[in-house]
């Protein structure tokens, strides 16, 4: 299973800044591949599903909010790549969960197709991350997909309280051992393995964030990610 989880970035993001769009498409090896956007964490946003339409010219997007879709699972795994947007991810969580979403992302990600999303759909396919889906201040959400093992952060460069807050639920075991991703960056497992780390910019990285026995602090490792 493949996964590639944007601490920021993205069209969403960056309209004007491609280059992680385009190496996400060139993950798939094929000359068009069919994109499926999910707007959930956003609650199905127009605005957010405009911005992937002008983004992806073979996309498509899935609605849970109003939903037309009757075959959940033959429309999600006829797509080479799945990318969920930011927002709300406890709220997404359970969403998915009440239409039968989770288990289908989980057969599609089997099936090799390529699992991403920046902030709220970086989130999510770990076992735990840090949240402001209830507000300040950040909090541990405890109940991903934990399609990857351990635990994520977004945005760890683009808001204030974002690496703080995770280096504190890490050190004193609320959160597992995790990722950290700046805005611009994305971490791509393979297997539940890190294979690449990549950035829209120069000089982004990502964050390896460790407990340390019989210390308040953790280990943070920091990994300098490869402009794109």
């Amino acid at each position: 299973m493949r996964i590639a989880a944007m601490g920021g970035g993205g069209f969403l993001m960056e309209p004007r800044n491609r280059r992680l769009d385009n190496w996400l498409l060139s993950l798939t090896g094929k000359r068009r591949p069919r994109v499926l956007f999910l707007p959930t964490a956003n609650g199905d946003s127009p605005r957010y599903i405009a911005r992937f339409h002008r983004a992806f010219d073979n996309g498509s997007h899935l609605e849970l909010f109003n939903r037309t879709v009757r075959d959940l699972r033959s429309f999600v795994l006829r797509r080479d790549i799945v990318y969920v947007g930011g927002g709300n991810t406890a709220n997404m969580l359970a969403i998915w969960r009440l239409h039968g979403l989770d288990a289908i992302l989980r057969e599609a990600g089997e099936n090799g197709t390529l699992l991403c999303g920046v902030s709220a759909g970086a989130n999510c396919w770990f076992e735990r991350s840090l949240t402001d889906s209830f507000g300040r201040p950040l909090r541990p959400l405890r109940d991903g997909l934990a399609f990857l093992s351990g635990s994520f952060c977004p945005h760890y460069d683009g808001e204030r309280d974002r690496r703080a807050a995770f280096r504190r639920f890490v050190a004193a075991g609320e959160l597992p051992a995790g990722w950290a991703a700046e805005d611009g960056v994305a971490v791509l497992f393979d297997g539940g393995r890190v294979a690449d780390i990549v950035a829209s910019r120069r000089g982004k990285s990502a964050y390896r964030v460790e407990p340390l026995r019989s210390s308040s602090r953790p280990v943070e490792h920091r990994y300098s990610a490869t402009p794109l």
